[in-house]
């Protein structure tokens, strides 16, 4: 009996989720890579990210045309599954908004994460 979980995000491209994972202190392992569960069980992700739990690590993977968090949640205690999706969509947006505002010709001046958890951006046109 398998105990890994999917939870369905709407997170399509894999650089911005990249980035995300990055900005959020963690070091993803990109490739056909296998993360580990209950009883030495293993499964096929392509962004592996481990964790603090001994023999237990989160991955994503395709699932049609968005990522899906691939994880054995009962064996990883330190993370609320709901939390660190909440905190890798917020950083995702934040790193498409990047870059379409760069594509745009906008200099990002500031980024602040305020109390209330939400992140202010400032932009700047860039003057040639």
């Amino acid at each position: 009996m398998s105990h890994f979980t999917c939870m369905q995000t709407r997170l399509v491209q894999k650089q911005h989720l990249l980035n995300a994972l990055k900005k959020l202190g963690h070091q993803p392992i990109e490739g056909q890579v296998k993360i580990r569960g209950y009883g030495g069980k293993e499964t096929v992700v392509e962004i592996m990210i481990a964790t603090k739990n001994e023999g237990y690590d989160m991955g994503f993977r395709k699932n049609g045309e968005t990522y899906e968090l691939v994880a054995d949640w009962h064996g990883i205690k330190d993370i609320v599954p709901e939390t660190f999706l909440n905190q890798v969509q917020q950083q995702y947006a934040v790193s498409a908004v990047e870059e379409r505002m760069q594509d745009q010709g906008f200099d990002i001046v500031t980024q602040e994460n305020l109390p209330d958890q939400t992140i202010h951006i400032t932009v700047r046109r860039s003057v040639f």
